[in-house]
């Protein structure tokens, strides 16, 4: 059971996922009222077409305002970290979980049961140790993701073996001090996350995990976020 002081926030980004949210949502309450943790659920959107917002309303009715917080961010400048920060303005809990709303994080607590074993600062999902792994992707997005881990590794020697996941749990104060230092947009956000964090002598646990394709929607992965990623790869590596 958790201890009577722990409450944890889950930032939920999303774009055009309607048909995923509802489902999401209804698992991570069931995972957290089964464990005993307080949790509150912060659905930031952006902008979504597909109707998504309105689902988010629904489910503040269902399950109350103080279990799901909605909120809308409709700018040309959004990206996971300023998403990270509209969310933590509203977060009250000491633990914040960031993870994607399109299912392809299993919805377990384990990353809490980890900070407790080993009193982390962060718990980050690894797809590259243990057990871990990934599902459904074709093998060019498998050559990618792998390809942007070795070179990481090989640049920055972060010394965490799953750079690029979305899958992490932080203390809220560390997250706060990290969003501070943090410069980078896109995909290579997580990437710094995790370098800033050694730089600044944070501990870091792993978990493994298995991370399984979104089962409806599309991934805005391109050739703009690779190339983004390597320009912020290569700056990390001159700064660091």
């Amino acid at each position: 059971m958790a201890a009577a002081a722990d409450k944890v926030s889950v930032l939920l980004p999303t774009y055009n996922e309607r048909e995923n949210l509802p489902l999401v949502v209804w698992l991570l309450a069931r995972s957290f009222r089964e464990s005993g943790y307080d949790f509150e659920i912060i659905v930031i959107d952006d902008g979504s077409p597909d109707g998504t917002q309105e689902v988010a309303e629904q489910l503040v009715k269902i399950y109350g305002s103080d279990k799901i917080v909605m909120m809308a961010i409709i700018s040309m400048l959004f990206s996971l970290g300023t998403a990270y920060i509209h969310g933590m303005k509203h977060a009250t809990g000491n633990f914040i979980v960031i993870m994607d709303a399109d299912l392809s994080h299993h919805v377990r607590l384990y990353f809490i049961y980890c900070q407790k074993e080993g009193n982390f600062d962060i718990v980050s999902g690894t797809r590259y140790k243990g057990n871990g792994g990934v599902h459904g992707w074709d093998l060019k997005r498998k050559l990618i993701s792998r390809g942007a881990n070795f070179l990481t590794q090989v640049l920055l020697r972060p010394g965490a073996s799953d750079l690029t996941g979305s899958f992490r749990l932080y203390r809220k104060e560390v997250l706060q001090k990290l969003m501070e230092k943090c410069v980078s947009k896109g995909y290579v956000f997580q990437m710094e996350m995790i370098v800033r964090a050694r730089q600044l002598g944070y501990t870091i646990g792993e978990v493994p995990i298995s991370f399984v394709d979104r089962v409806y929607g599309e991934s805005k992965l391109g050739g703009n976020e690779i190339v983004s990623f390597l320009k912020g790869l290569l700056t990390l590596f001159a700064t660091t």
